[in-house]
């Protein structure tokens, strides 16, 4: 099994864009390392940056793939927009803003999405038509949501012309799979990110992790990674350590068992393992 997986691995979305299956994460990433951590990750062979509008750092993103010698067509690049203006067109500006931040010279997104429902339900409508308008003309290749329940991606249907989502991007470690959420995405061709795979290193020391760690000769760190990769998500570690972002995508030489998961499965907390929040279903 590990022999076949690469960093270049790809899922393939319901509008049959392809989604690199490793992704990096750049949530708190201050803007004087965030552009030097995204050249480490694509160094390494990252083809997937995660940003948001909230996360101040759009422009380091986009200039770091700028200056890669990678072909932007190789380098998926995510943002999120968490505010709606009054207006579809205020909201529709405001993210073509983040595609200019990202992409001045191609000026497009591979995926846009609301990252949060906690607006309500006004404002969720809003964002969503916004995002289908930067889909229908290119400036986004795909678009998702985040934090989103089963009841906010039904509730999209009463007004969505590009429904299903694409993805649901949300808090996923073994500490709290969101079971009911993560069956409704695959049931219904949903490709399911998880955020916060490492759970900020709170669980580093959990002695389940350290055992199976230890038996593959690798990190806590690359176990957690490893995990999300085995149960079809599609992970977004985010460090600004050169190591560790190196090493976060060093996982392709070993495999969990399927002993292995199942120890990790036996780990879930159910909300109560949220670090940051579980979807209300």
């Amino acid at each position: 099994m590990s022999s076949k997986r690469t960093l270049q691995d790809t899922l393939t979305m319901t509008n049959s864009v392809k989604i690199p299956q490793l992704g990096f994460g750049v949530y708190k990433s201050p803007e004087a390392v965030c552009a030097r951590s995204c050249d480490t990750a694509l160094d390494v062979g990252y083809r997937h940056i995660d940003t948001a509008q909230f996360y101040g750092n759009e422009t380091q993103v986009g200039q770091a793939v700028q200056r890669s010698a990678m072909p932007r067509e190789h380098v998926f690049i995510t943002t999120k927009v968490l505010v709606a203006e009054d207006s579809v067109e205020a909201t529709l500006r405001k993210c073509l803003d983040s595609v200019a931040k990202l992409d001045p010279d191609s000026g497009y997104v591979d995926l846009f999405l609301i990252h949060s429902p906690n607006s309500g339900a006004v404002k969720r409508k809003i964002m969503w038509q916004a995002l289908e308008k930067l889909y229908e003309s290119g400036k986004a290749r795909s678009i998702g949501v985040s934090n989103f329940g089963i009841k906010h991606i039904e509730e999209l249907k009463e007004f969505a012309t590009v429904w299903p989502p694409h993805v649901n991007q949300i808090e996923l470690h073994p500490w709290m799979q969101q079971r009911e959420i993560v069956e409704y995405c695959h049931n219904h061709g949903i490709v399911v990110e998880a955020y916060a795979p490492l759970v900020r290193n709170l669980k580093a020391d959990d002695p389940t992790l350290f055992k199976i760690a230890e038996k593959h000769s690798v990190s806590p760190n690359q176990v957690l990674v490893r995990y999300s990769l085995q149960k079809g998500w599609v992970p977004l570690p985010k460090s600004d350590t050169p190591e560790r972002i190196a090493a976060n995508a060093n996982v392709f030489g070993f495999s969990l068992s399927d002993e292995d998961m199942a120890a990790l499965d036996g780990l879930d907390q159910g909300p109560a393992g949220a670090i940051v929040q579980a979807v209300d279903n």
